[in-house]
């Protein structure tokens, strides 16, 4: 990596570094003079492998989410908003370009490649970030980019960001005591980090730390905050703090060996611990942005990259969804999402307005005044998001691909219609008014439909030489790819 620099400092200097507004962040955007109406700020808070039902306002009975939940019940919930896809990799790039698996640069995580070479987002590629720092904003990314996997074309700082604090590639994600952190293009060495012991900084902490800095550094021009936190994918490990409210509950053990990932020993109170200190972050920076005067003019909104990963059936983590991460049933790719700003958005809204991912980077656009730079597969939802529900438009279907170690999937949603093509095996189909948790194929009895959604899969889907429909092996064996 010969245009990085490495530096190496200490766990106490690290964490004055984090704590201090303003020693770590390098903004390159000089601030401009105001408008009279300012355009509003947007934070974009995202969970890692956090399930539909693993939220409160969704459900959830066992794990406590009061911040989440308040944000919520402050704003407006989707009931059926979708991620890019069922694993990390190329729903965040959906998320950030605004196009969808079946037209992607990068359809699945370099593991799953058909060369075996590491996929990046590519140079000419548009991100949100991209657009919003054309209508002039401040833009950082504070968490997990993923999207930089060889260092050539897809560092955060050459699509749009000002400023990156966080984890390069995925797998470097996978821990959260890590022995670097990336700062811009800087490798940043954590000599007192231990990620096998789980001793130094926990790296979720730092992350609200940085955001909090950077929401004080950005709070008198338009900012956007992309924040990608990594709870509660693997490794299961949290601060003993965060689980003692669970710990004297008589839950079954879920007993954790570590190997890749450093579990800790038991896995159902951490993994509610590390959700519920995902929910005070969120409680954190939501204070912070009343305490400095910007909540009315800001966008919030939270949400998840997949479905869950870790005891589906215990925390009923799908909720009434079948299925969880890695699959194309509801459960892997429908989300919780929930949108709060005070100055456009009613209080206590509820939509089932079908949205995905690549929804955001029109929406964003609209929200500041332009429009995107290129044709995007999504369409804005601030029409939703504001109810005025007669102005929004609707997609004639949703596409999602995923291929690991089941081989190839695909799905489409059209309607209520849910088509859903396994490889080698007999096609699905369902009817999501009826039968929201996917029980009952009834390809057989409508055919037609059948027929139709197929054809939409062949003629909507480009190819991608890298991402053939066929049955791969993963190049990093059953070490964590995903």
């Amino acid at each position: 990596m010969k245009n990085n620099k490495l530096k190496q400092i200490s766990g106490s200097t690290f964490l004055l570094m984090v704590m201090t507004a303003g020693v770590m962040l390098s903004f390159k955007t000089p601030e401009k003079k105001l408008p009279q109406q300012r355009k509003p700020n947007i934070i974009y808070i995202m969970a890692d492998d956090l399930g539909y039902g693993e939220v409160g306002f969704n459900g959830q009975k066992k794990i406590n989410t009061p911040n989440i939940d308040q944000l919520a019940k402050e704003g407006i919930i989707f009931k059926q908003h979708y991620a890019g896809t069922a694993v990390c990799g190329p729903s965040r790039a959906a998320l950030m370009t605004g196009i969808n698996t079946a037209h992607a640069h990068v359809r699945e995580l370099s593991a799953w490649t058909a060369s075996g070479k590491s996929i990046d987002l590519g140079s000419d590629e548009i991100t949100v970030a991209s657009e919003l720092k054309r209508a002039g904003y401040a833009t950082a990314i504070i968490g997990k980019w993923g999207l930089d996997e060889s260092n050539t074309t897809g560092n955060t700082l050459d699509h749009g960001f000002d400023y990156f604090y966080g984890y390069k590639t995925h797998t470097e994600a996978h821990h959260y005591y890590p022995p670097y952190i990336w700062v811009n293009r800087d490798k940043v060495i954590l000599k007192d980090n231990v990620p096998a012991e789980h001793k130094g900084t926990y790296s979720n902490d730092a992350f609200t730390a940085q955001a909090i800095n950077y929401i004080q550094q950005n709070k008198n021009k338009p900012f956007f905050l992309y924040l990608p936190y990594t709870i509660p994918h693997n490794e299961i490990t949290v601060p003993e703090d965060s689980k003692r409210p669970y710990e004297s509950l008589g839950w079954p053990k879920k007993p954790m060996k570590p190997a890749h990932y450093y579990h800790d020993p038991e896995g159902n109170t951490t993994f509610a611990g590390m959700v519920s200190r995902l929910d005070g972050y969120v409680g954190r920076i939501m204070a912070e942005l009343k305490k400095q005067g910007i909540d009315d003019n800001t966008l919030v909104i939270f949400t998840s990259d997949n479905g869950p990963a870790f005891n589906n059936e215990f925390f009923d983590a799908s909720g009434p969804l079948r299925g969880s991460k890695l699959t194309m049933y509801e459960g892997g790719i429908r989300i919780p999402f929930a949108a709060r700003w005070p100055s456009k958005i009613k209080a206590g809204s509820v939509t089932q307005q079908p949205a995905a991912f690549w929804d955001f980077l029109p929406t964003a656009c609209e929200i500041a005044g332009i429009k995107p730079t290129k044709n995007v597969d999504g369409i804005s939802y601030l029409p939703t998001l504001t109810g005025n529900v007669k102005a929004q438009k609707n997609h004639d279907f949703f596409y999602w691909e995923v291929n690991e170690t089941q081989g190839p999937l695909q799905a489409i949603r059209m309607g209520n219609w849910k088509g859903i093509a396994k490889y080698e095996q007999p096609f699905e189909l369902y009817d999501l008014a009826t039968d929201m948790g996917e029980t009952t194929n009834v390809a057989n009895k409508y055919p037609e439909i059948a027929a139709k959604i197929k054809a939409t899969m062949a003629s909507t889907r480009t190819d991608n030489p890298e991402f053939p429909l066929t049955k791969r092996e993963s190049h990093y064996g059953n070490d964590g790819s995903n």
